[in-house]
């Protein structure tokens, strides 16, 4: 592990979440008696987490300092009890306190995509797909997904994630009619992840980059939301068809168990289904041009570098 701020888990990655999520909860929320003493800090005092979880303030100091990795499962349910997390954060907090006692994992190996799973994108030409892994990395796609989100033919290879695209390229980020919150799913999602695989050196340089290249993203990751996936539904300011609501649909992917079919689908009959349809008609339409890895404009570029300061 590395205990850089880009790191995908720092040496005390689980006491950062119970810390956060201590300040998250107030103790009104967690039913405990206004003591009148100031609190310098917002949330739960440790002792407060200790008194609801029924552990020693000692525990949970170690716990939180990173001193102590050896949780059971009913210190840890008692915990997760106390905090009042969520279904997704409780599953996190156990694959914390499981991650850390675990070895390195191995390096893992170039992505193959199935046959199978190449031959239904393609046969999908009325819905955007794609196959994506876990940290987002965009593996495989159909034309209806590169008419709706991008070419991803012009994104070098090794920048084709979608939570990248979503911090990093303008006109992607500009897609979104709602982009602070697409964005804060992105880093929910990817701490998610970073919970899970913590070893993974792409997801660690992945990570390093958003999070000195981009202030909110800085801000967010160290908040520790985390969040599973889930069927969405997204609005898109789209440069050709104008406004789309979409559900996004994800499927795991039972050969591959790190990757899943993403797919896009609008409510039958609505405007945004005929945004949809109108869109893949013109995107038909398009001669195939030769495409080149674009750069940021210097503006662009000046524009984000103002804006995080």
């Amino acid at each position: 592990m590395t205990s850089s701020p880009g790191a995908a888990a720092s040496d005390n990655e689980l006491g950062g979440f119970l810390r956060a999520r201590r300040a998250a909860l107030t103790p009104q929320l967690a039913g405990l008696p206004d003591d009148g003493r100031p609190r310098r800090v917002p949330g739960l005092r440790r002792e407060e987490l200790a008194q609801l979880a029924h552990v020693s303030i000692d525990y949970v100091v170690r716990l939180e300092q990173g001193r102590t990795r050896r949780v059971s499962g009913p210190v840890l349910d008692a915990l997760a009890d106390a905090l009042q997390l969520a279904p997704d954060e409780r599953d996190y907090l156990f694959t914390l306190a499981e991650t850390a006692l675990t070895r390195p994992a191995r390096r893992p190996g170039p992505p193959e995509i199935a046959p199978h799973l190449r031959h239904l994108l393609s046969t999908m030409p009325d819905v955007p797909a794609m196959v994506l892994n876990r940290r987002m990395d965009v593996l495989a796609w159909n034309g209806a997904a590169a008419a709706l989100l991008t070419d991803f033919t012009a994104v070098p290879p090794p920048e084709r994630n979608l939570i990248r695209l979503t911090f990093l390229d303008e006109t992607f980020r500009a897609l979104y009619a709602d982009w602070p919150r697409a964005a804060r799913e992105c880093v929910a999602v990817l701490r998610m992840e970073a919970g899970r695989t913590p070893h993974d050196p792409a997801l660690t340089a992945l990570i390093a980059e958003l999070t000195s290249q981009d202030r909110d993203f800085r801000t967010w990751w160290s908040s520790h939301q985390v969040r599973g996936p889930r069927q969405l539904l997204k609005t898109y300011h789209h440069p050709v068809a104008g406004p789309l609501t979409l559900d996004v649909h994800q499927f795991s992917v039972d050969t591959h168990p790190d990757q899943q079919l993403i797919a896009y689908t609008a409510e039958p009959d609505s405007a945004s289904y005929e945004a949809l349809r109108f869109l893949l008609q013109w995107s038909a339409t398009q001669p195939t041009q030769p495409t080149q890895p674009t750069q940021p404009t210097r503006s662009a570029r000046s524009a984000r570098e103002s804006r995080n300061g």
